[in-house]
């Protein structure tokens, strides 16, 4: 029993001169065996501050598109609404018993008999045509109903000017006209410009080169200070402003409107 206390001592001893003598990074290094843990934590921080960049980034674009969303759909719906309930206010049975409210009606129904007046004047049942100078376009109207439209030319709104200081501004008179006359088969009298404008000299007021068939189409119709509604042989042109102050229009339309339109009809340019 004896040597066997003295032996667990001795053991016992050794142990701990063992545990005395031990270097740092061997198994009883408390900081080697923490190292894998701060490396996984550090890693985590960069992780963490990663997501948190995410977060915010997101948290930025759900706020512009909401800033978006609200300017252009809710205020405007806010918007509607309160509209919609003034007019509910002016609707009211107690307003519109007022003198004011009577003269106001009043006026508004003179007006629209006016109106209603003029424009009977404008679209009667008779024939009439309305020429687009902007977009280039013709509507055809009979008995107050359209029945054609299509694409035409008009003036280019270019100068022609010479040495001399003459010249001539190519656009197609703008206002309310009417049929003046109507021609089938018809020549153009080539006026000065047309030549001074290839470059040739002006001949005589009844020089024969001054007459060229065929370059007007089937039929003219004269709106007044020599300005026609005529055909082309320049088709390709047609909805542009590429003439000298006529109305060019295609064959097919040409002869509608021959047809359809009688000395005094309506010609509305705008």
């Amino acid at each position: 029993m004896g040597d066997d206390k003295i032996l667990n001592e001795e053991q016992l001893s050794g142990t701990e001169k063992t545990t005395e003598n031990q270097t740092p990074g061997e198994k009883g290094d408390i900081t080697s065996i923490n190292t894998p843990f701060l490396s996984k934590l550090r890693l985590n921080v960069k992780l963490f501050l990663l997501l948190r960049t995410v977060f915010f980034f997101f948290i930025t674009i759900i706020t512009a598109l909401f800033i978006i969303i609200f300017f252009l759909f809710i205020v405007p719906i806010l918007q509607e609404n309160a509209s919609v309930k003034k007019t509910e206010i002016a609707n009211n049975k107690d307003f519109k018993k007022g003198a004011d409210y009577k003269k106001q009606v009043g006026l508004l129904t003179k007006d629209i008999q006016r109106l209603t007046r003029k424009y009977n004047t404008y679209t009667s049942g008779l024939s009439y045509i309305v020429i687009n100078t902007t977009d280039n376009r013709f509507f055809l109207y009979k008995n107050k109903k359209l029945i054609r439209e299509g694409f035409c030319s008009t003036g280019s709104l270019m100068m022609l000017k010479t040495e001399k200081g003459k010249a001539w501004v190519f656009k197609t008179p703008r206002g309310k006209r009417w049929i003046q006359g109507k021609i089938t088969n018809p020549s153009w009298r080539r006026p000065d410009w047309s030549f001074i404008e290839e470059g040739s000299p002006v001949p005589s007021k009844d020089d024969p080169s001054r007459y060229e068939s065929g370059v007007l189409g089937d039929y003219a119709l004269g709106i007044g200070d020599g300005f026609l509604i005529h055909g082309t042989i320049y088709k390709r042109f047609l909805g542009m402003p590429v003439t000298h102050g006529c109305v060019r229009l295609n064959d097919e339309d040409l002869e509608v409107v021959y047809n359809t339109l009688n000395i005094g009809s309506k010609v509305y340019i705008f």
